[in-house]
Parts: C-alpha cells; sequence; structure tokens
C-alpha cells in the first residue's frame, strides 16, 4: 500500500523509539503515508495499523484528532490560513477572504479542478509575521499581502 522509501522512512522514525513502543512513531507514519497517498483513507489508515502493531481505531483516532491530517481528499495544494484572534487583527481575514475570492471556495473545499484545498487554522506560533499562509503542513508563508498571495498561487499552480 504504501512504497518501499515511504516504508524505509516509517522505520527510521520507528528507530527512535524502544522496540515495544512502535506506536510511539504513529504521527510521524500517518505524515508520511499522506505525503506519499495524499490523504489518509480507511485502508491506508489500516496499513499503518498493521505495521505498527496497533489497532486501526487508535490510529483513526489520531488522524482524526490532529487538524494536519486528511481523511478525505483534499487538493494538490492544501493552504491554511491562520485567523486566531492576532493573526485576524494583522490581515489573517483580510488574507483569507482574498483567498476565497481568488480561488472560488470557501474554508473545507477544494477547487474544481482539485488542485487547491483552503483551511482555517489556529495559531501556527509566528504572530508577529500575520498573515500567515501554511502550504500541505511544510511550508510556512509569512507577511502575506495580496500580491505575495498571488506569487505564492502563480508558484503553487505549475
Amino acid at each position: 500500500m504504501l512504497s518501499a522509501e515511504a516504508l524505509k522512512e516509517i522505520d527510521r522514525a520507528l528507530a527512535k523509539y524502544p522496540a515495544e513502543q512502535k506506536q510511539s512513531a504513529v504521527m510521524a507514519a500517518l505524515a508520511i503515508a499522506q505525503d506519499e497517498q495524499g490523504w489518509l483513507s480507511t485502508e491506508v489508515m489500516g496499513f499503518v495499523a498493521d505495521y505498527l502493531g496497533m489497532p486501526a481505531i487508535a490510529v483513526q483516532e489520531v488522524a482524526t484528532f490532529y487538524a494536519m491530517y486528511e481523511t478525505a481528499p483534499v487538493g494538490v495544494q492544501k493552504i491554511t490560513v491562520c485567523t486566531n484572534l492576532p493573526c485576524a487583527l494583522s490581515g489573517g481575514e483580510a488574507a483569507a477572504d482574498y483567498l476565497k475570492h481568488k480561488l472560488g471556495i470557501g474554508f473545507g473545499e477544494t477547487t474544481p479542478d482539485g488542485k487547491f484545498s483552503l483551511r482555517e487554522g489556529e495559531c501556527m506560533g509566528a504572530c508577529g509575521d500575520a498573515p500567515v499562509l501554511l502550504v500541505n503542513n511544510k511550508r510556512m508563508c509569512s507577511f502575506m499581502s495580496r500580491d505575495k498571495i498571488d506569487q505564492l498561487l502563480k508558484e503553487l499552480e505549475q
């Protein structure tokens, strides 16, 4: 279900924990699986559970608790906008509105072509850099003016 390369990455995460505590690598394993598959289907979560020797429901509980995991298909590029109070007061709401207008979607939606999904996020720990966006849970973008948002969308479309 996962590639040999993904399994090697999971094994590297497993090596950080005692053998009898393999479940400690569940968050890393889910992130690796999601990076490869784009989202976490029930089958992928079951595979991760089997690989780590833990109940499938326990893996699903982790995947559904944390906002960085997607349990339904999302766009190729997932953009999360911080709208927590400090960001909202420093342009986060305006950045979100601009993205909604540019992409033609709201929070929790995906563009019809499957390229972009838009999410609302809580504090990303960069209040002084507001407005802040997070791309695919990996790349933080700070001070996102309309011009910078336009540049980002152009880059991500390629």
